[in-house]
């Protein structure tokens, strides 16, 4: 055991958030902290870290072993360049290396018992120095700063000069660097794009060190952690395995702890039924067995109802208006800004019930793509058509459509007037905001809260069309599920840029990848993009100065082909539907016959049992070629 936690407790005023929390960190062991906003996991870290003092309980490091933490926020004031930022953390080997070359120097001028003390210290400084890595502190630098999304010409960038989420990712890569027994970080993933954040990941599952996450990118903990800890109403509950692993147990404890309060309750009320019987028979041997059975039932352990978290906040998104079949088509489209080209000569097509995922690095113009098709943005080049009866709902990250004077109630009543008090407060106590929140300021609410709010307008819209940027920001994980599942029964179009590869993969039915100024398609979700990857970009996103290598005729799939293909696989959808309609009606319709068949006045008419065998038989007839059918079509690929 590495890091030992045992009865930490936190409360901040009257509010309890942490409630005499115990678990254990093994030696290289990966472990994620999970809860919804505000349950107090960075609180936790900090206990631990010793940043702020537990009310009672301690958290142990083993002895000799050091800790690194990585906040959500680094404000790092060096006037140092990036290289130089991180090239501190490998100062002792330096020295090292400073140390060997003078010794090399020194070995030169002497002999005799002087040169064999000098060898003997040159021997194990090099051994040491070797152990460290030392001969690859300069490769290992430029590979950390790599993985972390920084390119080799911003290496000598001034560190005061960078952003917040840069200054992040400074501190990550010296974190990484300086290799401590225990990390901790919390939210590692915000500042770092899709390929940044797989670098990590993999940079993790290889950490020789204990690792502890807080994260809400579900993807990176499946991959990454093998122990959760679970922070709900201030306890802390231990799950072995992934975050898939600890979902499915969390489902099954809710159920089980659903199941015995719902039966303790039933057996309390009939117990309370059985009392008031008793004593209303008014008898005196009746009244004491009623206080008997009073007495046992006081002194029942109560249990507490489950806190039912998924059913909290509802999201219902139905368009008001379906559109046409054809809701986007976009040709030619291409942005620049300055000497920088986002994108060039771009097209695609959206059809109605699809839902679409941009995905891309950071600064590649996925967001620009969505603020053309909202006319925040003029292309340079391009033709925008959107179908017939489309109606857009947009969802920026930066809250744009929000007004920040207003408070919430006023924010949904303004933009819909038509609605009552009562509708407006129903409205946002779905989202979370009851009695006096509704009151808040725009301004004055959190990156999530202001989420949430923008989510509520979008859902009165009745847009058939949504575009969303980034919808998960800032969404913990149960509003994210809960967003998820709106989405996947939304009877409408969708189309959004999002770097949470969980949210992707469970919502997406296509995938654009915005790589190399262009986007390539993927006809599927992100594990379908993560096995076709690598042949679709030597396709489609090689380099300008780089030639393809020639890959087998058939996986070069040109736009068209895939178009056709996606057609081919919505017949194909569509005619197994239609089948299994008509084999429904018609096993009905044989059902039916059967029956008049056993009534009296139908099998002594025999003109009538010979018109309803000849019908039976030509049901069975179509029957057999509708079986044959159906099977043709489940076996199509």
């Amino acid at each position: 055991m590495i890091l030992s936690c045992s009865h930490l407790s936190k409360s901040f005023g009257s509010k309890t958030v942490i409630a005499d929390a115990s678990f254990h960190i093994e030696d290289h062991e990966k472990a994620a902290i999970v809860g919804i906003n505000g349950a107090g996991k960075s609180t936790l870290l900090k206990m631990i870290t010793g940043e702020l003092a537990s009310d009672s309980g301690e958290a142990v490091l083993a002895k000799g072993k050091t800790l690194g933490y990585l906040a959500q926020h680094q404000d790092l004031t060096s006037s140092r360049t990036i290289f130089e930022e991180l090239k501190k953390v490998k100062q002792p080997l330096i020295d090292m290396e400073v140390k060997l070359r003078s010794l090399e120097k020194e070995m030169k001028a002497v002999s005799g018992d002087a040169l064999e003390d000098l060898l003997s210290q040159y021997s194990r400084l090099n051994h040491e120095f070797e152990m460290e890595n030392g001969y690859a502190w300069k490769s290992e630098i430029t590979g950390v700063l790599k993985g972390l999304g920084f390119e080799e010409t911003e290496f000598e960038k001034p560190v005061s000069t960078l952003s917040g989420g840069q200054k992040t990712r400074v501190f990550l890569g010296k974190l990484l660097l300086a290799k401590p027994d225990v990390i901790m970080l919390d939210e590692p993933t915000n500042h770092l794009d899709m390929e940044s954040i797989a670098w990590l990941e993999t940079y993790l599952l290889n950490y020789p060190g204990a690792v502890i996450i807080v994260a809400h990118d579900r993807y990176f903990l499946d991959r990454v952690v093998t122990k959760i800890i679970e922070l709900d109403g201030g306890q802390a509950s231990v799950f072995q395995g992934n975050y898939t692993a600890y979902s499915e147990k969390r489902a099954m404890l809710r159920e089980a702890k659903m199941k015995a309060w719902l039966n303790q309750q039933q057996e309390i009320r009939h117990q309370e039924e059985v009392i008031a019987k008793l004593k209303s028979f008014n008898r005196e041997k009746s009244i004491k067995r009623a206080e008997s059975r009073e007495k046992m039932l006081e002194k029942i352990d109560r249990l507490e109802k489950p806190a039912e978290i998924n059913d909290e906040m509802t999201i219902r998104l139905e368009p008001n208006i379906i559109s046409g079949t054809d809701v986007l088509t976009v040709r030619g489209l291409s942005k620049a800004f300055g000497s920088q080209q986002l994108f060039r000569n771009v097209d695609f097509d959206i059809k109605r019930g699809e839902r679409v995922a941009i995905i891309g690095n950071n600064g590649t113009g996925k967001t620009t793509i969505l603020k053309i098709l909202n006319q925040l943005t003029e292309p340079d080049e391009g033709e925008i058509r959107l179908g017939s009866k489309v109606h857009i709902g947009y969802y920026d990250q930066e809250h744009q459509v929000l007004h920040m004077e207003k408070t919430l109630f006023d924010e949904l009543q303004d933009a819909y007037p038509s609605m009552d008090n009562t509708q407006a407060r129903n409205i946002l106590a779905a989202f979370l905001f009851t009695g006096d929140d509704v009151f808040k300021r725009i301004r004055d609410l959190s990156g999530g809260e202001r989420g949430r709010v923008s989510l509520a307008k979008l859902m009165l819209s009745e847009a058939n069309f949504l575009i969303l940027d980034e919808p998960t920001n800032h969404l913990d994980i149960t509003s994210k599920e809960i967003l998820e599942d709106a989405l996947i029964h939304y009877t409408g179009t969708v189309l959004y840029v999002s770097h949470d590869r969980y949210f992707i993969n469970k919502t997406a039915t296509r995938i654009l990848d915005l790589k190399n100024q262009t986007l390539i398609n993927y006809i599927g979700n992100y594990d379908y993009y993560l096995e076709k990857k690598e042949v679709m970009e030597s396709l489609y996103a090689a380099p300008e100065s780089e030639e393809p290598e020639e890959a087998p005729s058939e996986i070069k799939l040109d736009w068209k082909a895939q178009k056709e293909e996606q057609a081919r696989k919505r017949k194909r959808q569509n005619d197994l539907k239609k089948t299994e309609e008509e084999i429904s009606s018609l096993e009905a319709r044989d059902g039916e016959l059967d029956e008049l068949l056993t009534r009296e006045e139908v099998y002594v008419d025999h003109q009538k049992v010979r018109e309803i065998n000849e019908e039976k038989d030509q049901i069975a007839g179509r029957l057999a070629v509708l079986y044959e059918e159906w099977e043709a079509l489940a076996d199509e690929e």
